[in-house]
């Protein structure tokens, strides 16, 4: 199944895996769009609420049951949900899953390549079959440090408040760094996958930030 799930997309992008990636990743990305929107509207409604989250987590904050109605009651005051900032992350799931099996498939990206590079290994077995000194381990190497950057861009514009507790003030700043672990240990189709994904998600954020209302 995954073999003719390949063999389509890649023929769909005229027969070249790396673009087929590219592009399923920006139909993933738009079809998401709208919910998206939703994400960067909940953000701003958010700040604006938040001293009145503030408030409730005092009053209520010994009694999670009670807490949990009045946020959702005030929530849905304002047509929106608790829940609404999660939802592009839990709809890509799917996607991210299709993608994975797909770049761990041990035939689907077999004679396939990214600038030389093939597709389908992860970066220790590019080591093992090309070296260190090699143009395939130069172009895996370029594709981490550009999801470095990425993820630098992304941690930077994460906004922590005094409201939060301290550990995730902490966190928040470091989980855009997650997709640099996993492109480390992941084949490079998924490193791609995920450096298209995550350069769109914080160009996204930054553009919707400005215009969310």
């Amino acid at each position: 199944m995954i073999d003719s799930l390949v063999t389509f997309i890649v023929g769909m992008a005229g027969g070249n895996a790396a673009l087929a990636i590219v592009v399923f990743t920006l139909a993933v990305r738009l079809a998401i769009l709208p919910l998206s929107v939703k994400q960067a509207r909940s953000a701003k409604l958010k700040e604006r609420l938040a001293p009145k989250l503030r408030e409730l987590q005092k009053r209520h904050g010994r009694n999670p049951e009670r807490l949990s109605r009045e946020l959702t009651a005030l929530y849905a005051k304002e047509g929106s949900s608790p829940f609404a900032g999660i939802l592009p992350g839990l709809a890509q799931l799917p996607f991210m899953w299709v993608m994975f099996r797909v770049a761990t498939h041990p035939t689907a990206l077999a004679g396939h390549y990214l600038f030389g590079a093939p597709l389908g290994q992860p970066i220790a077995g590019v080591v093992a079959g090309y070296g260190l000194l090699s143009w395939p381990f130069l172009v895996f190497a370029l594709l981490i440090v550009a999801t470095a950057l990425v993820a630098w861009w992304s941690s930077r514009r994460i906004t922590v408040t005094e409201d939060q507790p301290a550990w995730m003030r902490r966190l928040l700043p470091a989980l855009p760094f997650t997709s640099v672990l996993a492109a480390l240990w992941l084949p490079l189709a998924a490193g791609l996958y995920l450096l298209v994904s995550t350069t769109w998600a914080t160009t996204e954020r930054a553009v919707l930030a400005g215009r969310a209302g």
